[in-house]
């Protein structure tokens, strides 16, 4: 059966294939090869920087074109031919380094250099350096770009709905009002952390050989600093040296980089059933769509489809992180293999988040307040007020004033009448009567639209 959108086992490449295209140029196997490439072509351009690796000498300016056109050249072509290599090797890097030795047969200067490709290098310098490449470039490109485009989406519904009162619910119950723009301005704020903290995880690298101890470098060149050397050509490459590893590098720094996703991810799904609540609830309405069906068989439905999509592929997307973050760090005595195949899992796992975010930022845009039944649930709730009374009463020395509000409102349904007769039989100074009497569910929201709207001072 030819591989398609609708014969992929995996709904990224499948079902919502259009929504991880994006991704495909640094998360693909083919991204992976570009980059294994990239670095085999770096590493040698590196050796013959060492004045005292002779018989690699500086390479001439027309040496050094060709091989940068080799790097802009890299294609799909590129890396089919390298697949087809693999099939012969069994052993991907293998694969990379013949392709190379391949392409500088072309060049006599270079033709000269083969046996230096691949140079002292075990297949984990080139794949740790490649997967890290990987990843800072998908949260470049990708992973930052969209998380910030939906927090500054949410940061707008926050302004927008700053003043706007909305009743509260702890467990489950009516409880202090609140107005929505602050509700929104609490995932902002808690996303704003996250991302930093994302783009803070330092991506981590190594050059090091068999089993980190530059055991055949020193071998076969002594006067070289290697570890100068190999520092400088990793942080060359935009990543964190890591002097300290055994054959492959720890991937510790994947773990950071999964845990803070996972994090990310952990607000985001809050937020969505947050959100389907209030829509169950009619705090929300959903504009409609022509053509759209909510339900097979119940016309009437309009379901919130956006926030169920994102819940669950950000529980895919997480579970994945948490494997990726437990298991990557371990490997038996110096290398075992267990973290190639998991490592070619990470698209997929960033593919979910990424479908998770476009599903909530399109059902944040289908979005419309329900203005009247916020204030429908507001004011057929005065028992919320009993807050602020008991804690005026607290003010003022009155007895037991949390025990006689409990007994007042705890259960029971009480209306503005019965609020305001209790309020006027306190002996408490006038003004603070006037207070208390000036309070409805609507106004009694505290710093709420003042916080909401200082939601930028307090980045």
């Amino acid at each position: 059966m030819e591989l398609s959108a609708l014969t992929a086992l995996s709904p990224t490449d499948g079902r919502y294939a259009a929504k991880t295209a994006a991704l495909r140029t640094c998360l693909s196997e083919q991204g992976l090869l570009q980059r294994r490439h990239l670095i085999e072509v770096r590493w040698l351009q590196a050796l013959s920087e060492c004045p005292d690796i002779d018989e690699v000498p500086l390479l001439s300016a027309n040496a050094q074109n060709f091989l940068e056109q080799l790097l802009k050249q890299f294609d799909s072509d590129s890396a089919a031919q390298i697949k087809t290599i693999e099939q012969v090797t069994n052993h991907d890097v293998k694969a990379v380094e013949y392709f190379l030795k391949q392409q500088l047969a072309e060049h006599p200067e270079l033709d000269q250099l083969s046996e230096f490709v691949h140079f002292a290098c075990t297949s984990e310098d080139i794949n740790n350096l490649a997967y890290g490449l990987m990843l800072s470039d998908a949260r470049t490109d990708q992973v930052q770009p969209k998380l910030k485009s939906l927090e500054q989406q949410l940061a707008q519904m926050a302004m927008e709905f700053a003043e706007l009162p909305m009743l509260s619910h702890t467990h489950g119950q009516p409880a202090s009002p609140t107005t929505l723009g602050k509700e929104l301005a609490n995932v902002v704020h808690r996303m704003r952390r996250q991302r930093r903290a994302l783009a803070q995880v330092e991506i981590t690298g190594k050059m090091n050989g068999a089993v980190g101890n530059f055991n055949a470098h020193r071998v076969a060149y002594p006067e070289v600093d290697w570890i100068t050397v190999t520092r400088q050509f990793v942080e060359s490459l935009g990543i964190a040296w890591n002097p300290y590893t055994t054959q492959i590098e720890p991937h510790d720094c994947i773990a950071e980089f999964c845990h803070a996703l996972m994090r990310m991810n952990t607000i985001l799904l809050d937020l969505c059933r947050d959100i389907w609540g209030y829509v169950a609830m009619g705090y929300f309405k959903q504009n409609l769509i022509d053509g759209e069906v909510g339900s097979s068989t119940m016309p009437h439905k309009v379901n919130p489809i956006d926030f169920e999509n994102a819940e669950g592929n950000l529980g895919i997307a997480n579970a994945l992180l948490g494997h990726f973050a437990e298991k990557l760090p371990i490997s038996r005595w110096q290398r075992d293999l267990t973290d190639s195949t998991v490592l070619r899992a990470l698209g997929t796992a960033i593919g979910h988040c990424l479908i998770a975010w476009l599903s909530l930022e399109k059902g944040l845009g289908k979005l419309a307040v329900n203005q009247e039944k916020l204030e429908e649930d507001l004011e057929h709730s005065w028992e919320v007020l009993g807050e602020a009374v008991q804690t005026v009463m607290r003010r003022y020395g009155l007895p037991e004033p949390y025990e006689q509000l409990k007994a007042l409102t705890r259960g029971r349904g009480i209306d503005q009448q019965r609020m305001h007769e209790f309020i006027h039989s306190l002996d408490i100074p006038s003004n603070a009567k006037t207070l208390l009497i000036s309070l409805t569910p609507a106004n009694y929201t505290g710093y709420a639209s003042r916080l909401a709207k200082q939601l930028y001072h307090y980045q």
